[in-house]
């Protein structure tokens, strides 16, 4: 019996999760508190993960921002650096020390000296996010769906029916800069500013793995313990009725989706 693309596809990369190959997140690994919602999605026929992110609080310098003479928005790939990094919520009230660079507390600094060529020290919260690849766009409407009712209101359907899992618990707060004279940190918050961060990113993390809970039991509820026609990926055939309302269903839904990222944008 031929083997379908996607089932093929899907085979690999179970694989893959298996030898517990290295992803290309600063942790290098697939965290363990994704592996209950990738195990029970993987358990579905028509559904693959692909690639997530538990949740992490992250603080790094950006990258050089003057290209060519020109200002350029400086990222992580344009010579930033990672200062820390950690999806353990028993590693936030500890990071300062874990720093390798020299730190300088400057609650009082000049403006002046400050433009669009700075390179700031971010301290940012993400939260939980999930790549999913769905079989058909069927499938990954039903996913997007579920997603959605529980409050994951920035997922969304990509190419090849892959669904992106994302909800809006984030934190981002510029807390310093590079001074490149010196190449010493200097924050321009004090260590009682750091606390009240870290408690909120704590609180982030609570909250984060709470609607990841909630989207595993909705997944479980609607998708894996649906009527057995659906759990066994059994479909009966449609009319040729029933199949054009079908298809006038998910154009609109398509079109809904689209236009509901071009506002995010």
């Amino acid at each position: 019996m031929v083997q379908d693309a996607f089932q093929q596809k899907k085979e690999h990369i179970l694989a893959e999760i298996k030898s517990s190959s290295l992803d290309l997140s600063p942790k290098g690994t697939i965290d363990e508190l994704c592996f209950p919602i990738m195990n029970l999605i993987n358990a579905h026929m028509d559904m693959v993960t692909t690639s997530s992110c538990s949740g992490r609080l992250s603080v790094f310098v950006e990258g050089n921002k003057v290209h060519d003479k020109e200002i350029k928005t400086g990222g992580k790939g344009e010579g930033g650096k990672w200062l820390f990094v950690t999806h353990d919520r028993e590693q936030v009230k500890s990071w300062i020390e874990k720093l390798e660079e020299p730190v300088i507390f400057q609650s009082e600094y000049n403006l002046k000296r400050m433009g669009a060529s700075t390179r700031y020290i971010l301290y940012k919260y993400e939260p939980f996010i999930l790549h999913v690849k769905c079989r058909d766009f069927s499938s990954a409407s039903t996913l997007f769906n579920t997603a959605m009712s529980c409050g994951f209101r920035e997922s969304g359907i990509g190419s090849n029916n892959i669904v992106a899992l994302r909800i809006n618990i984030k934190l981002d707060v510029p807390i310093g800069y590079l001074d490149e004279l010196t190449g010493k940190l200097v924050f321009f918050v004090d260590p009682k500013y750091i606390e009240l961060m870290d408690y909120i990113t704590l609180s982030k993390f609570t909250e984060n793995a709470n609607k990841m809970q909630e989207l595993y039991n909705k997944i479980e509820a609607h998708i894996l313990k649906a009527p057995r026609e659906a759990s066994k990926g059994l479909k009966k055939l449609e009319t040729k009725e029933e199949r054009r309302e079908r298809k006038i269903k998910e154009g609109l839904l398509r079109q809904k989706m689209i236009r509901s990222q071009d506002t995010q944008n």
